[in-house]
């Protein structure tokens, strides 16, 4: 069956442009059946986890056969047929595989086989350079055909003959972004809600400062959805934390890796895909399996900040995580998906009330882009992981409440700041290149397929230590904030606070898309001056010891969970559940000028207005001599010895005169 692929993009009411010349306008659509799978018995967890790593790779060499024929389909006809009948033969004995092996060791499960079919779906493939009359996408000035998945030319250098480089990589050479994919931060309406805390919620917060990857350690593997497969993320990842992160790492190994933190007790492993500028730029891994060749391609970006916190919950206490949790935020794979899973988190310094779910941000001059994970805070009590890497935790309500049978644990949020510039979208990225998050192919690099995982590998004391600052209201660790939803810099070493901006609460429900504009996501942000003041770093107490809190009977709740793979003890819930809500964030940077005015001496004083906002008490810090209260107080003690000296030298000279 021969389709136009390119009849009718339905993202955003732009017309495709010719398949030969910018990739794709259609991408494949198979039904995930991870989201299907969620009891695995433990004994077919290994084989079950390498067939749905199979069953990705089939996507994503279907998707590039997919790519082939179209740049080859100069009329815009496509044999449908010739791409998706061998992927659904391949899936459908893939999926046999699968229920051989479950039938084995438990439960034979049902309807499977109907997982196996695939269609094309239309997307859009319209770039800002052919909406504008610029530089068509994927190709050179001179009009040759750039080389797919990296935009340079044979000798690797960026440039054409004429010795310019080409117009940005052509989103990838027809694989994404688009300039639908993009909004500037400014049209969006403030929808981060702030929810009011209640009497003796769990107010505090644990930093941990583990740098921003600036030595480079990146793969394309995944422990947690493809553990023992190689490139089973088919994307690049940014790892932060611990050290041995590969698809063959153990729990043993993980135990005695090195680990990027500054305090040694968290091994933890954090990892997020990397996020490129489509600026030609030949990477290490541009000829590599998950890298250039399956569409990841142009200038890996290191964060300028990464911020780890963990915050507690508004109903009441937090108890600890166990070892070795694993937690998967967002979905990769959400464009085909849907949003059911997605909670991706995208906004800009200075304006982290707005938050977009399904766009990049275009940041004004001076703000810059955030990415932002809030993970789910109420786990099962039982298993560190489940069959679909999702159902032994769950996301909090509003309120803070967890489902039956689930208790609080601490909550992760990673906020990411990068360094980069808005694109220029109407020459498709030429003057200034765009920028994507890396994706399995066939997701093409949206913006909601944005995600991040998460191993716990604090030791016991730590996390004790964690879990006791949190539910007693202080900001602790490494790269402590003055409270929940605070960013800040951990790299710059410990007991450093971070700048405040307002982060939100996605987590809360990460299945609602937010209030995303996408109307006029091609207009250019309008440039605003920055006179926002730096505020200095403020040094942190880390609190005295822990001691560990009373603990009372477990939630009930019905539903126990799933059969799984890995187990734990059962750690004790909270004693006291109470109700309360998330700080979501405090007022972003301006606001905290605008409360309390000044020069950069003024740092403080914002500090403080906002640890307010956010509900938060800040410790006293140093001796009476090293505060400011302290330094004030001398001044006022020296001008009474003065005046008392003054009114002794009068009374005795009035007397004299007697």
């Amino acid at each position: 069956m021969a389709v136009n692929v390119f009849a009718s993009a339905t993202e955003g009411g732009n017309t495709a442009v010719p398949l030969g010349s910018s990739g794709v306008a259609a991408t494949i659509d198979c039904p995930d059946l991870s989201e299907r799978l969620t009891t695995v018995p433990q004994a077919a967890r290994p084989e079950v986890d390498t067939e749905l790593a199979r069953l990705d790779q089939q996507i994503a060499t279907a998707y590039g056969q997919l790519q082939e024929a179209a740049r080859g389909a100069d009329d815009g006809e496509l044999d449908e047929a010739a791409v998706l009948d061998p992927l659904e033969r391949e899936r459908a004995a893939t999926i046999e595989r699968i229920v051989a092996a479950v039938d084995k060791a438990g439960d034979r499960p049902e309807g499977l086989d109907a997982e196996a079919a695939c269609a094309l779906r239309r997307t859009e493939a319209t770039t800002a350079g052919a909406e504008s009359g610029g530089p068509e996408q994927g190709q050179r000035q001179d009009g040759k055909e750039q080389e797919a998945g990296n935009g340079d030319d044979a000798d690797g250098t960026g440039q054409d003959a004429g010795g310019q480089r080409p117009p940005g990589n052509g989103g990838q050479a027809g694989n994404g972004p688009v300039a639908g994919d993009y909004a500037a931060i400014e049209s969006v309406r403030p929808n981060a809600v702030e929810a009011p805390r209640r009497d003796g919620a769990s107010n505090g917060s644990f930093a941990t400062s583990c740098g921003v990857n600036a030595e480079g350690l990146f793969n394309s593997d995944n422990l947690i959805a493809a553990p023992g497969v190689g490139n089973g993320a088919h994307h690049f990842h940014d790892y932060v934390g611990n050290q041995d992160n590969d698809a063959f790492s153990s729990d043993e190994d993980l135990a005695a890796a090195d680990t990027s933190c500054a305090d040694r007790g968290d091994k933890s492993s954090y990892y997020w895909p990397v996020l490129r500028l489509q600026n030609g730029t030949v990477e290490q891994d541009a000829q590599s399996p998950g890298g250039g060749i399956e569409g990841n391609a142009g200038e890996i970006v290191t964060p300028a900040e990464v911020t780890l916190t963990f915050e507690g919950n508004e109903r009441g206490k937090v108890t600890e995580m166990p070892r070795l949790l694993r937690i998967i935020t967002g979905d990769a794979k959400a464009f085909v998906n849907g949003d059911a899973n997605a909670n991706a988190s995208w906004s800009c310094t200075g304006f982290e009330d707005r938050q977009l779910k399904d766009k990049y941000p275009l940041c004004p001059s001076g703000s810059d882009v955030v990415r932002t994970f809030t993970f789910q805070s109420c786990w099962d009590g039982r298993n560190i992981d489940s069959a679909n890497h999702r159902t032994h935790v769950a996301f909090a309500a509003a309120d803070g409440s967890c489902p039956d049978g689930f208790r609080p644990i601490p909550r992760l949020v990673q906020r990411i700041v990068y360094d980069v510039d808005a694109p220029s979208l109407q020459d498709g990225g030429k003057t200034v290149p765009l920028f994507a998050v890396d994706s399995f192919p066939e997701q093409l690099h949206k913006p909601v397929t944005d995600h991040s995982d998460f191993i716990n590998v604090f030791d016991e004391d730590l996390m004790r230590e964690m879990v006791d600052c949190i539910n007693t209201g202080r900001a602790c660790g490494a790269g402590a904030s003055p409270g929940p939803g605070q960013g800040g810099d951990p790299g710059e070493g410990a007991g450093e606070a971070p700048q405040e901006q307002p982060t939100g609460d996605p987590g809360a429900n990460p299945g609602d898309p937010g209030a995303n504009p996408g109307d006029d996501a091609t207009d250019e942000p309008t440039e605003k001056p920055t006179d926002e003041p730096t505020e200095k770093p403020i040094e942190e107490p880390t609190g005295a010891a822990p001691t560990e809190e009373p603990t009372g009977a477990p939630q009930q709740g019905s539903g126990a969970p799933e059969d799984d793979a890995r187990q734990t003890e059962t750690a004790s819930p909270s004693a006291e559940p109470r109700a309360a809500t998330t700080a979501a964030g405090a007022a972003d940077d301006r606001s905290a000028a605008e409360a309390a005015p000044g020069a950069e001496g003024d740092a403080g004083a914002r500090e403080d207005v906002a640890a307010g906002a956010a509900g938060q008490p800040r410790a006293p810090q140093g001796g009476l001599a090293e505060t400011g209260s302290g330094l004030g107080l001398w001044p006022a003690a020296v001008g009474g010895v003065l005046f008392a000296g003054g009114c002794v030298l009068l009374v005795r000279s009035r007397r004299h005169a007697r």
